[in-house]
């Protein structure tokens, strides 16, 4: 198998061993007597960003930083930039959600520490631990926040609308949807524990073959892990949040498809920077941290605002993040 075939392997499986993994680990919580709330904050907000957790681990032990933090900082860039660019163009997203104006904050707040820290340091064990607690501080805050009764008129947190848009692609899941109950009591604990266990294989292998293909075609055609790693690879591993924050965006739920960018950047970066760096402690590349941190950080900027100013991310807006994101794709392939 060459390695085109490896990479487009890699991806195929990422997909099916991340579907897996989420539903199995739903129908086992399900069984245990979690509550849809928690298990819609952690274990589908954790579970969808798996296959951008395997690829960056496995590109760190394999000695590539550039695809393991270019997947990391790349996956963030194009959600904003490509994915809602692309989500509001095609229908304008009314935001209706006050929460999601504070988590907006978060977003930019999570991009500038993953910046600063990486600018001035390794992502270290140290580092990676910073990162997690922010995370469990954000899961914990969100859980709380959605428990109160002002949350219908103060709207949910982004990661509660994460787990939402997946929910609303995945009705015939367990948890979700009409007949969930029902469904939960089919659903044997031991082949749900079999369902997890398998899918968690099968992200790994994927995740492996992702990295050796996008090293291989690096190698081949001159690009470094840093390009690849920024483009192929994170627009790859973007791809569930793609679907869910489109069909959302067209079902004109706008909240719902902003708050899965805004959940899936926040756990992008607090936990899979923050898992990577405990895992497998890694340097960031220098071009990494001087020029495209930066253009994460003022992406994300860019959405807090356009979100915040009149509740609404119209067509002209959602035209100039994917003219932002073309420029930025052209920029890193210029360069020599």
């Amino acid at each position: 198998m060459g390695d085109t075939g490896l990479l487009l392997g890699g991806f195929v499986l990422l997909v099916i061993g991340g579907e897996m993994l989420v539903r199995g680990a739903v129908a086992v919580a399900e069984k245990m007597g979690m509550s849809p709330l928690l298990i819609g904050l952690t274990l589908v907000g954790l579970g969808t960003s798996a296959p951008e957790l395997v690829t960056s681990v496995q590109a760190a032990l394999a000695g590539s930083p550039g695809i393991a933090i270019g997947n990391i900082v790349g996956s963030s860039i194009s959600n904003i930039l490509f994915i809602l660019g692309l989500s509001a163009l095609i229908t304008p997203m009314a935001i209706q959600s006050k929460a999601l104006h504070r988590d907006g904050a978060v977003v930019v707040f999570s991009a500038l520490l993953f910046s600063l820290i990486s600018y001035f340091a390794s992502l270290d064990r140290i580092m990676g631990s910073i990162f997690v607690t922010v995370l469990a501080t954000y899961i914990v805050y969100a859980y709380y926040q959605e428990k109160l009764p002002s949350v219908a008129v103060g709207g949910h947190t982004s990661a509660f609308e994460k787990a939402e848009a997946f929910g609303e692609l995945h009705e015939d899941m367990v948890g979700y949807g009409p007949g969930a109950d029902a469904r939960a009591e089919q659903t044997g604990i031991v082949f749900a524990l079999l369902i997890t266990i398998g899918g968690l294989a099968v992200v790994i292998l994927g995740g492996k073959l992702l990295v050796d293909g996008a090293i291989g075609i690096a190698r081949i055609y001159g690009m470094t892990e840093r390009v690849i790693g920024l483009t192929i690879v994170a627009i790859g591993t973007s791809m569930p949040e793609f679907v869910t924050s489109v069909v959302a965006a067209i079902r004109k739920h706008g909240d719902v498809a902003l708050g899965n960018i805004m959940g899936s950047n926040i756990y992008n970066i607090l936990g899979i920077g923050g898992m990577t760096g405990l895992i497998q402690p890694t340097h960031v590349p220098a071009e990494i941290a001087n020029f495209d941190n930066l253009i994460m950080v003022a992406a994300s900027v860019a959405m807090f605002a356009f979100a915040s100013r009149g509740h609404r991310i119209t067509r002209i807006e959602g035209a100039a993040l994917l003219l932002g994101y073309v420029t930025y794709i052209f920029m890193l392939l210029a360069k020599p």
